[in-house]
């Protein structure tokens, strides 16, 4: 049987599926970096570039309600570290500077809102109207500004439906901040700490943050079992998640991950250690928590992403029962 082929992105969230990509050789699965994020992913298991992804929870569940042929078969990043703080979204309409040396959320992903190094854009609030940056249709960075059009009330005169929103796509960071500064984009979202090294060099500004209303990576295979037989599937969750529990304990905590994302990511000690303080990974990757699919299913479909069935959707419909449970 060949390697299954694994889509991720290359950021801090995936190093325990580096690192047990480094112990498996390429025995079992082969990892294929997708740097446009979640939009790229979906689009890979559409072309059948890879099999299986590790991405955006929101994203994944959006495309598997506009038909898009792949299930949720595992959980990957979780709930809020027990340390965390909660940064309130009310805040970040107030106070763009004070606030992001450290910010602290109620999710494990926290998207900063970064703009041009010379644009008069300072907060949310002068963002209405504009035209956004996006990596691809139906990525995180698409849907996360609906999120913050939908916090803000960008609805139409006499309606609550979301007024409509300009998007750029720009593919990747890269030509994210190209737009950002040359003034066809007002701002773009995307993961706070993957972002703030382009902010340190002084390439882009923040100037606020959308924190996900939930847990924020899952895992999706295509229901094809031949692309993705459902035993190498569960063998691939079930033995992530022995790297992921040792990931996420608190003896690799104090220095094992520190030293770790320094050495492939090349952050600076503080900022690894800012966001070891934000995030948890689940204590079973092999299980999905069925609240939380009706919880984000319910926000995307009040941000008119996707559209609510008249009989409500069905957990089964977003989750390969064989090679998952849901509790």
């Amino acid at each position: 049987m060949a390697p299954l082929r694994v889509g991720y992105v290359h950021e801090h969230f995936a190093s325990p599926l580096l690192q047990y990509q480094d112990a498996d050789a390429g025995k079992s699965f082969n990892l294929v970096g997708c740097p446009g994020g979640t939009g790229q992913l979906i689009k890979a298991l559409t072309d059948d570039q890879v099999d299986v992804v590790v991405a955006l929870t929101d994203a994944l569940l959006a495309g598997i309600a506009k038909g898009s042929e792949y299930k949720l078969v595992g959980s990957y990043v979780s709930e809020q570290h027990p340390f965390a703080r909660r940064l309130e979204v009310e805040a970040s309409r107030r106070c763009a500077k004070p606030l992001f040396n450290m910010p602290r959320t109620d999710s494990p992903l926290n998207w900063a809102i970064v703009t041009g190094t010379e644009t008069k854009y300072e907060s949310r609030r002068d963002l209405r109207g504009t035209t956004f940056g996006i990596s691809r249709k139906g990525s995180g960075s698409e849907l996360m500004v609906k999120l913050m059009a939908r916090q803000e009330g960008w609805t139409k005169e006499g309606s609550k439906d979301l007024e409509e929103i300009n998007f750029k796509v720009c593919d990747n960071l890269d030509g994210l901040k190209t737009a950002v500064n040359d003034g066809s984009c007002s701002c773009f979202l995307w993961e706070w700490f993957t972002t703030k090294p382009y902010v340190d060099a002084g390439e882009v500004r923040f100037i606020g943050s959308v924190p996900t209303p939930w847990p924020s990576w899952s895992i999706a295979a295509h229901i094809s079992t031949t692309r993705a037989p459902i035993d190498a599937v569960i063998t691939f969750v079930a033995t992530l998640n022995s790297y992921v529990t040792d990931f996420n304990s608190q003896a690799s905590r104090v220095q094992k991950n520190v030293d770790y994302i320094k050495k492939h990511f090349k952050y600076p000690e503080e900022d690894i250690r800012a966001w070891l303080r934000t995030v948890e990974y689940p204590e079973d990757c092999t299980k999905l928590d069925g609240a939380m699919i009706c919880k984000t299913l319910a926000t995307l479909a009040d941000t008119g992403v996707v559209v609510r069935p008249e009989a409500g959707f069905v957990i089964e419909s977003f989750t390969n029962i064989n090679a998952v449970r849901t509790e």
